[in-house]
């Protein structure tokens, strides 16, 4: 006989969703809580490194509520459009962008990062901040990232690491897997959610793993740069 309650789980697209539409009204709070602040800089760092190609087509897959969206706007492109596949952190996202003034220049679209609704070439730089290692199917969410840019257009993902380097390996587990999933269950009154991150973040092909993936999905001109010893990397690549 099948196992039903094995059968019927959701998997990690529909578990995903359900649980970033659970916590989106505590979503940001708790990420400059847990982070003590330094997601900010990362985010910074992204976009310096964007403003290099001057690009003034982009897409923020996986946005969220838009804080790299808001960030990016400071390159002055023609357009912004985040996506994301949690209707209620959208939502959250369009109004702080109406706060800022600045829905004639940042859009957001809900959809699926492995599903892009948008035609070949549209877009000259994609970037993604802690979301690719939310997907179902990685492969495919790069070669669609991949599949958007025009020649010569260029990814840039912000995401959480494994740390190898001592005390930091120390230090980082045990406050991944002790004092944020507490934390963020005391305050999102979600169970999961934050015991999904250490969970994710261990499973994640980072470091030169990563880098195959994107060369695997068609990107060239490959590179990372580790932040705050290790915890968070950038990857950079060109579409061929």
């Amino acid at each position: 006989m099948k196992d039903k309650k094995k059968h019927n789980s959701p998997g990690k697209k529909q578990a995903v969703t359900e649980m970033f539409n659970g916590i989106a009204p505590r979503y940001d709070f708790l990420n400059h809580l847990l982070s003590l602040g330094i997601d900010k800089g990362w985010r910074k760092k992204l976009v310096k490194m964007a403003g290099e190609n001057n690009p003034n087509r982009i897409l923020d897959i996986a946005c969220g509520t838009g804080d790299l969206s808001i960030a990016l706007a400071k390159l002055n492109p023609k357009m912004i459009t985040g996506l994301d596949i949690a209707v209620n952190m959208l939502e959250i996202g369009k109004e702080k962008v109406n706060r800022l003034q600045l829905s004639g220049l940042i859009s957001f679209v809900h959809g699926d990062s492995e599903k892009l609704p948008f035609s070949d070439g549209s877009f000259n730089l994609t970037t993604a901040a802690f979301g690719v290692r939310n997907f179902e199917n990685l492969d495919k969410g790069l070669s669609e990232m991949n599949r958007v840019l025009n020649k010569g257009g260029r990814v840039l993902i912000l995401e959480f690491s494994r740390v190898d380097r001592l005390p930091w390996k120390w230090l980082f587990n045990f406050y991944f897997r002790f004092i944020l999933p507490t934390i963020g269950r005391i305050v999102s009154g979600h169970n999961s959610a934050y015991t999904y991150l250490p969970e994710s973040v261990g499973q994640f092909p980072s470091g030169l793993e990563f880098l195959e993936r994107l060369e695997k999905a068609g990107f060239e001109k490959t590179s990372s740069i580790t932040l705050t010893g290790g915890v968070a990397s950038i990857y950079s690549g060109f579409k061929k």
